[in-house]
């Protein structure tokens, strides 16, 4: 299948080479050629890598930061019914709220510095970790809750066992999704205010007419996504692998 990919990938590249200049003016497309020479250009002068790095640290802070507080919320609202129903208005309004709105005001808040970019990696991966994981937590089998705590089991070991356990996929299928997410709201951060990162060049480059650049960059976002995924990926199969273990 990977060999099968790779001459894909080769083909649609010759193909857009050909066309190219002929069949589509190259001001609009580009062409892989030039995309290339633009990737070993920065590569060789060090920028890919201080741009790259610093949306790769943004989305990443952004993303933890994210995880941790949707889980907690997510934890204690599904086991709260009252607060639950006390706060499920204003939840429902602030994840209704386009959270690329927020852009603006975390800018005006934390600077054009990378703090603003974690926050709004953060503010979109929490409202995904935070809904998957309370819809998990009320998912779980009450009748099991029940049979443990007849077992004498503390509050604490009812999480650790049965809760955190049986709503484990449900929080693994909300980081699979929030991995694109928090990169694209470091990205976006980058574009509306920002002296580095990936979306500083796509942003960059535009303004500079440099359609090259701007596929170059948007070629190195894909891979950055890619790699989150599959680090995801890996990470969900070791778990489940441990889990199956434990049982």
């Amino acid at each position: 299948m990977l060999g099968c990919q790779v001459l894909l990938a080769v083909a649609l590249a010759g193909l857009w080479q050909v066309a190219s200049g002929t069949l589509v003016d190259d001001f609009f497309i580009s062409n892989p050629g030039d995309i290339a020479r633009r990737l070993w250009k920065w590569t060789a002068d060090g920028s890919l890598l201080l741009h790259t790095w610093a949306t790769v640290h943004a989305t990443a802070l952004g993303f933890l930061i994210g995880v941790a507080i949707g889980l907690v919320l997510g934890v204690w609202l599904g086991l709260s019914p009252f607060l639950s129903r006390l706060l499920d208005p204003f939840l429902s309004a602030l994840n209704a709220l386009p959270k690329v709105a927020l852009a603006p005001l975390l800018v005006l808040w934390f600077g054009i510095g990378i703090e603003s970019k974690i926050a709004l990696a953060a503010v979109i991966v929490l409202f995904l970790v935070f809904l998957n994981t309370y819809a998990g937590v009320r998912e779980v089998d009450q009748d099991l809750i029940d049979a443990v705590r007849l077992m004498k089991a503390t509050r604490w070991q009812v999480l650790a066992k049965v809760i955190i356990p049986s709503s484990a996929s449900w929080v693994f299928a909300s980081l699979k999704i929030s991995v694109p997410y928090a990169l694209i709201g470091a990205v976006l951060g980058e574009m509306i205010a920002a002296n580095r990162g990936l979306g500083y060049l796509v942003q960059f480059s535009g303004a500079q007419f440099d359609t090259a650049g701007v596929f170059a960059s948007l070629f190195v976002i894909a891979l950055v996504a890619a790699l989150l995924n599959w680090t995801v990926d890996v990470s969900q199969r070791r778990v489940e692998r441990w889990r199956v273990i434990g049982r």
